[in-house]
């Protein structure tokens, strides 16, 4: 069961990583720029629901709630101060301040929330009729054990992704998206507003942001200003695994990212789990430079 044990575990963490590389692969869909201050904005909405629950007292849903709304506000800033003024920069340009505005969000973290760890709570929990708490279902006797967590991860993970799926291709501002993706210039001949449907991008992948740092957060339980960097780079990871402007494709890469690294900390080895997730990555490049899902584009010169 041991086996079966581990892939589960890395559903559930596969899970979370899917919900950030959608965030990622949105905006590089769209805008066609890597946003690498993304993983902070995780850390962000992670900080806020931590102190809205254990601070202010407020439900774990309503911290949830307060933090998209907070990483909302946060990613169109970022786009409007940051990326914006650089629409028609080279792209180091753009990764240059991608980078330069995520060390910015950790060191603010640390100013306003010092960098001694904090335990976050165990949100998904039952109690049992003698007064304690369980954390998961115990299956097979007990030989198979099914955390709450990896449950919710999974199923705000489909849910997450159906949403996206439908509303890209069913509204308005989905298609919108699409036609910024295909062509900025004919999409703005056709009248659509691509600086504000580029913002609504960041504000939707920000979103998201915050979700997934809750849900990691709930499954670790140890939160400081750099937390955000792992998962972050690991989705930006799962996102080009995927195939990086494809929804399946950040599902499926994250999903299996998560696959990947329990079974090889358990396995193989946990000190080298971190480097046989990147070895898959670069072999699979080298195989489908556009990733498992992802489209190759030919371009006439």
């Amino acid at each position: 069961m041991s086996f079966l044990n581990n892939l589960i575990n890395g559903i559930g963490l596969g899970s979370v990583y899917a919900i950030i590389a959608l965030g990622y692969t949105m905006v590089y869909g769209i805008a066609k720029m890597l946003n690498f201050a993304h993983g902070d904005v995780i850390m962000v909405g992670a900080y806020v629901c931590f102190f809205a629950s254990s601070t202010y007292g407020l439900h774990p849903l309503v911290g949830v709630l307060l933090a998209m709304a907070v990483c909302t506000v946060l990613g169109v800033v970022i786009e409007r101060l940051a990326y914006k003024p650089l629409r028609q920069a080279p792209s180091l340009a753009v990764l240059i301040t991608a980078i330069g505005m995520s060390y910015f969000l950790q060191n603010a973290a640390q100013l306003l929330w010092t960098p001694n760890p904090k335990v976050f709570p165990a949100f998904f929990t039952l109690a049992n009729p003698d007064g304690t708490s369980r954390t998961g279902v115990d299956l097979f006797g007990g030989q198979l054990t099914v955390r709450f967590t990896t449950i919710v991860n999974l199923l705000v993970c489909i849910v997450i992704m159906v949403l996206l799926t439908w509303f890209t291709g069913n509204t308005k501002m989905g298609k919108a998206m699409r036609a910024c993706s295909e062509n900025k210039d004919a999409a703005r001949l056709m009248g659509i507003d691509v600086n504000f449907t580029i913002s609504i991008t960041f504000a939707i992948g920000s979103a998201l942001a915050a979700i997934a740092g809750v849900l990691f957060l709930s499954s670790y339980q140890t939160l400081v200003p750099t937390t955000g960097s792992m998962p972050g780079i690991k989705a930006f990871t799962a996102a080009v695994f995927g195939g990086i402007g494809s929804i399946p494709g950040a599902f499926l890469g994250g999903v299996l990212l998560g696959v990947i690294e329990i079974m090889a900390g358990a396995y193989i080895s946990t000190q080298l789990a971190n480097a046989i997730v990147f070895a898959v990555l670069i072999i699979t490049l080298l195989v489908r430079p556009a990733g498992l899902l992802g489209k190759q584009v030919r371009e006439k010169v």
